[in-house]
């Protein structure tokens, strides 16, 4: 009999646990359910190991738990349906696709088989929705560092603004897109996207269409000092700030390459890499 494995995330949520067992357990009704956590060395070890093409499996977690899962089972393909059952703090995954307010796993096989990659300090990674850097690699480190000190929930947009305020200092970027090279003074963001969310509801690209991802959107806030950067920023949640063709630059392309002037934190679908100076996104072939 086919049974529906849950792999679940104990520290996702802000540290709440996201799993509804109960919820699930209805949802799946008549199928047995198997849930392991995948904090646990053995989930990707045995567990993996016994689903069958048959089977389903579900990813419950935030966008980082899912890319976790992603890049650690690359070289394990899951043959069966996969779906996700959204319990980050973010899940901007879920929200590019309208799911969010819905309180059912969906089906998301079509949109985990081609990936995008991102290289990093030598090490190449799968990502989800996009690869952040700048302010928004700036709040992942500030955030990782409360969360150390506190089960409080990180209030990341007191962060970006006391950021663009004082602490974050702008950059030079040298952009290269599909060997063409372009230079951004005063850079505050410079992510490349696979969808169009990322950072908790920004909408950073609001063209870009990850099932049709033959090519990533970077965009880059540029060109301004702490107060007009201020003002404008909070557009990027419903994805207006594209319309301010002098600060906001959107450009797509099959090879992304960015480079900053000084080291900053990256962040890959909310997982943070400290000092990173440059980093290489491709779209999947």
């Amino acid at each position: 009999m086919p049974k529906v494995y849950v792999f679940y995330n104990p520290l996702a949520g802000h540290g709440k646990d996201p799993i509804d067992r109960q919820r699930l357990t209805e949802f799946f009704k008549g199928e047995e359910c198997v849930f392991a956590d995948m904090t646990a060395p053995e989930t990707y070890g045995e567990t993996l190991a016994q689903i069958e093409e048959t089977d389903k499996l579900v990813i419950c977690g935030g966008d980082g738990t899912l890319n976790r899962f992603l890049n650690l089972t690359e070289d394990v393909p899951v043959k069966c349906e996969i779906l996700h059952f959204p319990g980050g703090s973010g899940n901007d995954f879920a929200h590019d696709l309208g799911k969010d307010n819905d309180p059912d796993p969906f089906v998301i096989t079509q949109y985990v088989q081609h990936l995008p990659t991102v290289e990093v300090k030598g090490k190449t990674y799968k990502f989800l929705n996009g690869v952040g850097y700048g302010i928004d690699g700036y709040c992942c480190e500030v955030g990782d560092e409360e969360k150390k000190k506190s089960d409080k929930p990180v209030n990341y947009t007191s962060i970006a603004i006391n950021g663009l305020l004082f602490h974050y200092k702008p950059t030079t970027a040298t952009v290269t897109v599909d060997g063409v090279k372009h230079v951004f003074e005063k850079a505050w963001l410079a992510p490349t996207m696979n969808g169009r969310f990322y950072g908790g509801g920004m909408n950073a690209a609001p063209e870009q269409d990850r099932l049709h991802n033959e090519t990533l959107s970077v965009m880059l806030f540029h060109g301004a000092g702490r107060i007009r950067t201020l003002i404008a920023f909070p557009k990027i949640f419903k994805g207006e700030h594209v319309k301010n063709k002098k600060m906001v630059t959107v450009m797509t392309g099959k090879e992304i390459k960015v480079e900053f002037d000084s080291p900053r934190a990256l962040q890959i679908d909310g997982e943070t890499i400290l000092d990173v100076k440059e980093y290489t996104a491709k779209a999947p072939k």
